[in-house]
């Protein structure tokens, strides 16, 4: 560039910037505009912030943000309700990892003393994968959970559905024939035979069409192994998730929709951001196949089909060891829980299989039993700069949380029986299989993590109160309970409101052995492989075995169904009153709304809450007997933890905590020497992860 051109630019940049503030100050007089509008529609009586949301372009929550007189009642909430106090904090599984029952103060038992809600557990919106605390600052009002009502209406509750249980199946899983696709190379794998394809666009009907001219006949589900097609068109889209419902929506010459077919109840597309799902049938023919992403099952750092092939029969392999008809499905979800079924007893207590709760308390446990912790702490709790970041992982977490889980049709325990119980009766109840209601108060000298979840604003989201004398109202499994009345630093104030007691059994035990022992196996050739491609293989077998445990517990939680549609803009007023809206456009908006709960005969919710109870425990206090020691947050100095992430620990300073390649045990996966600045975000955390990562395995110090 010379200098010519260098002032022309600068002349350019000026006009810019001067059309930029122009521009600025028209935005800000239509916004101060709309706002007016919205305070003026807010003076009719019938108004409301549902209804006002769409047209104006906000959620719910700005809405009332402009005119609070349209908050929704929920929202405004009862006076007398109990109330967290906001959390400094800032951010979607054998009794060895339970602190010892002797010495601990005993759980106070206490009626409550506030209104009780008893409407019946409402159905939430869709969990996701990793929760996200809210950080004070914001404006919305933390949930109420649910309660069980008083009386013959609460009893009712503590039932279960009729006629629906889990049956060990009476047939075997057909396999389907499956190829590995790499998008962005073009490379195809069947069977032994490596193809290349001319992909066109990318499209859903650019691969259809290349892998059947390729492969004519028998292909049933294409694995994209790589380049992630639904993302190409991203740029177009404010979400990535409205990126993958267009491609997968785009027409497909040839094919149409699936609806379904025999006992595979799957039809339709699945719109995920970064794992979907397209199930297309032929228009001429009974030819159906679902195109879907290997990411479901492992993480891809590059791996060739041909690896990712062979990592897929090494797994089935490994799994027939176990289960003489075991099939690989679609998901590990699909797969972990056709082969829990294979795993029913066919004699004994248990050999008419295991009821389904009522729908009430499945929705009650839905509401109040949240999954993986995920919280970052931000400063002033931690140092500005760190002094390392150190990253913990408990290796195979859930399978050790698996010995022991609910069956038997549930028992209420309310405060006044949990009172009248001697201490030896409330330990055992506490160490049962059970759901609790409890009141809880952070010791006045507390300086460590939180130890309970608290309902924080938006669905499904917790966050764990820090802040001495802070009194809130929740739910909790048993395992989080002990570790709260006895772990190294202080006990905290427990009053039990409520609770729901099961007996204790084993209905997931001899299926999680045989996924250990599969686990074990695949992580052994892993390690002893001469072939680094086989290694490498064994070593995304090993992984999916994880996910098939992970995802398998997952689906046992059963979620409500959700339903989306699409309203045109012209009719505005024909969205459902209960919809949530989660996208729009100049045409049409779009929204989702629950549908409650289907009659899924694999629905148990309470084994996945307690898994995920005793996992939660396990990332604050864990005993390794054979070493005679612990291990977990409240093992280490005040102010030196900075997230916790599932099923991962992010700490300050490295601990020497056993490690024996066992499940549960706490495995040294990162290392980054300071001074570190502190994440204050999800993904600064995962950038520094990754780094970290990296900078261990180049010291070869990874164990």
């Amino acid at each position: 560039m010379d200098a010519q051109s260098y002032n022309t630019a600068l002349a350019d940049l000026r006009a810019m910037r001067d059309q930029i503030k122009k521009t600025r100050a028209e935005l800000a007089k239509l916004e101060a505009a709309r706002d007016q509008q919205i305070a003026q529609l807010a003076t009719y009586e019938k108004a409301k912030a549902e209804r006002i949301a769409p047209a104006a372009g906000l959620s719910v929550a700005d809405v009332v943000a402009v005119a609070p007189t349209l908050a929704p009642e929920s929202l405004a909430g009862d006076s007398d309700a109990p109330q967290p106090s906001p959390a400094p904090d800032t951010p979607t599984a054998p009794a060895s990892t339970e602190p010892e029952p002797a010495p601990q103060p005993r759980a106070v038992a206490s009626a409550p003393t506030t209104p009780r809600h008893q409407q019946p557990a409402p159905s939430p919106a869709p969990a996701v994968t990793t929760t996200t605390i809210p950080t004070p600052t914001q404006l919305e009002a933390p949930r109420t959970l649910p309660s069980i009502p008083e009386g013959e209406a609460g009893d009712a509750w503590l039932t279960h559905a009729a006629g629906l249980a889990s049956q060990r199946p009476n047939f075997t899983q057909q396999a389907r024939s499956t190829v590995f696709l790499d998008t962005d190379s073009g490379v195809l794998v069947h069977r032994n035979q490596t193809h290349h394809l001319d992909l066109g666009n990318r499209s859903a009907a650019d691969i259809l069409t290349a892998v059947f001219h390729t492969i004519p006949e028998g292909v049933e589900r294409i694995y994209i192994t790589s380049g992630d097609p639904w993302h190409r068109d991203a740029g177009r889209y404010p979400y990535l998730r409205d990126a993958v419902a267009a491609w997968l929506n785009a027409p497909t010459p040839g094919w149409r929709t699936d609806t379904g077919r025999g006992r595979d109840r799957m039809a339709g597309h699945f719109v995920h951001a970064r794992n979907p799902v397209g199930r297309y049938q032929r228009d001429n023919n009974d030819s159906h196949v679902e195109i879907r992403s290997v990411g479901e099952w492992f993480d891809v750092d590059g791996d060739d089909p041909a690896t990712i092939r062979d990592a897929f029969v090494l797994l089935w392999q490994a799994l027939r060891r176990h289960w003489s008809d075991a099939v690989i499905m679609g998901s590990p979800s699909q797969t972990g829980r056709d082969l829990w079924t294979r795993t029913i007893p066919t004699r004994g207590q248990h050999a008419d299989g295991f009821p389904v709760l009522s729908e009430e308390l499945r929705g009650l446990l839905h509401a109040t039993a949240g999954q993986g912790r995920n919280e970052l702490i931000a400063p002033p709790r931690v140092p500005e700069q760190l002094p390392q970041l150190v990253e913990y992982d408990r290796t195979f977490a859930y399978a050790k949380h698996t010995w022991k889980s609910p069956v038997s049709t549930p028992r209420r325990i309310t405060a006044a029986t949990f009172a009248s119980w001697s201490e030896k009766e409330q330990t055992r109840a506490l160490y049962g299989c059970g759901h609790w209601q409890v009141r809880v108060t952070v010791p006045d000298t507390w300086n460590h993590v939180g130890l309970l979840p608290a309902p924080a604003p938006g669905d499904r989201a917790w966050h764990y109160p820090t802040e001495p004398g802070t009194t809130f109202t929740t739910w909790a499994g048993g395992p989080e309970i002990h570790a709260a009345l006895a772990n190294p630093i202080g006990s905290w104030k427990v009053e039990i409101l409520d609770g729901i007691l099961w007996e204790d059994g084993k209905p997931l035990d001899d299926w999680a052995k045989k996924l250990k022992e599969t686990w074990t196996n695949l992580s052994a050739q892993a390690h002893f492989q001469g072939d680094p491609q086989q290694a490498r293989a064994a070593h995304l077998a090993s992984r999916a075995v994880r996910s098939i445990l992970l995802y398998g517990i997952g689906s046992f939680a059963q979620r409500p169904r959700m339903v989306t549609g699409t309203t045109p803009r012209t009719a505005e007023r024909d969205v459902p009153a209960d919809a949530e809206i989660i996208g729009f456009d100049e045409e049409r908006i779009t929204w989702q709304k629950p549908t409650g709960f289907s009659r899924d005969p694999n629905a148990h919710p309470e084994w996945a809450a307690a898994i995920w109870s005793g996992a939660r425990a396990a990332l604050l206090t864990q005993r390794h007997r054979e070493d005679n020691t612990y291990a977990g947050a409240l093992h280490t100095p005040p102010g030196s933890v900075i997230a916790f992430r599932t099923d991962a620990l992010y700490l300050t300073q490295p601990q020497n905590w056993p490690h024996h390649h066992q499940p549960g045990d706490y495995l040294l996966r990162g290392h980054l020497t300071g001074p570190v600045p502190a994440p204050t975000s999800e993904e600064e955390l995962l950038t520094l992860r990754d780094t970290g990562r990296a900078a261990l395995t180049a010291t070869g110090q990874e164990a």
